[in-house]
């Protein structure tokens, strides 16, 4: 086995056809000369699910990234969400973590957005600091050089 070695196109191309035929990760892994670990990890990178996997249950990592960030409302609206279905009665041990599991990704989401948009704030404060120290820096040694330039006038004829 090569273990770290690239995978070619004609492997991933052998990968696809051998899980659209149903072939465990084990024997994919046998075939190519890789990892069980390397397939799976490969599969997920493609975007493809084994039978034995789908069978199993896996759940895949790779998340899809949102183009915009939801606000603090769309958090607290799952939140309430949860917060509502988990009132309902007879629900299983496995939906109620389900539930726990949105209500705390809800809740550490919305902390941490208020962080965000905080910190975004004393950003822009620091940058509008900045630009009015430059200006009263550039204005002072302005006043300097007029000064600098001014003719000196004698005491005795003030």
């Amino acid at each position: 086995m090569a273990k770290g070695k690239p995978w070619t196109a004609n492997e991933e191309k052998q990968l696809r056809d051998l899980i659209q035929k149903g072939a465990s990760t084990e024997a994919i892994a046998g075939r190519l000369g890789k990892s069980r670990n390397a397939v799976y990890q490969k599969c997920l990178d493609l975007g493809l699910k084994s039978k034995e996997e789908e069978a199993k249950g896996y759940t895949s990592s790779s998340l899809k990234m949102p183009r915009e960030l939801p606000s603090v409302e769309d958090a607290l609206k799952i939140l309430a969400a949860a917060l509502r279905a988990s009132a309902e009665p007879g629900l299983d041990k496995v939906e109620v973590q389900r539930l726990q599991v949105v209500a705390t990704l809800a809740r550490t989401y919305k902390d941490l957005l208020a962080d965000y948009v905080n910190y975004r704030l004393i950003e822009a404060k620091l940058v509008e600091l900045e630009e009015k120290y430059e200006r009263l820096v550039s204005q002072t040694k302005g006043d300097a050089s007029k000064r600098d330039n001014a003719p000196v006038v004698p005491a005795s004829e003030k």
